[in-house]
């Protein structure tokens, strides 16, 4: 695979993100490693957020507020429309802190 496609499949999942590192992990190149690193902090964001809104969930009983979980799927959707398109733009809410946090991908 190309490292544009590899960098699509970065956004789907921790699976596709651990394809998508390995597979291009000897020929990656800037393009790839920033949708990495993109797709990483995606996922720990979602990780952090599924708790936190379990936890809140849990104490309140307001179970209406899980939907925010799908915050995450339109994270990854717009990551990958940015990388079908070329273009290294951070996503919205975490992309310029998943920037700095994962400078060791790649």
């Amino acid at each position: 695979m190309d490292n544009k496609t590899l960098s699509i499949v970065a956004y789907i999942t921790l699976i596709g993100w651990l394809i998508a590192y390995f597979s291009g992990k000897d020929k990656a190149d800037d393009f790839l490693k920033y949708h990495l690193r993109q797709g990483f902090g995606i996922f720990i964001f979602g990780v952090i957020l599924s708790i936190v809104l379990n936890i809140i969930m849990w104490v309140t009983g307001f179970y209406m507020i899980g939907y925010l979980g799908l915050i995450t799927l339109i994270l990854m959707i717009i990551g990958a429309i940015n990388a079908s398109n070329g273009v290294k733009k951070p996503v919205p809410i975490i992309g310029t802190w998943a920037e700095k946090q994962f400078q060791f991908i790649g």
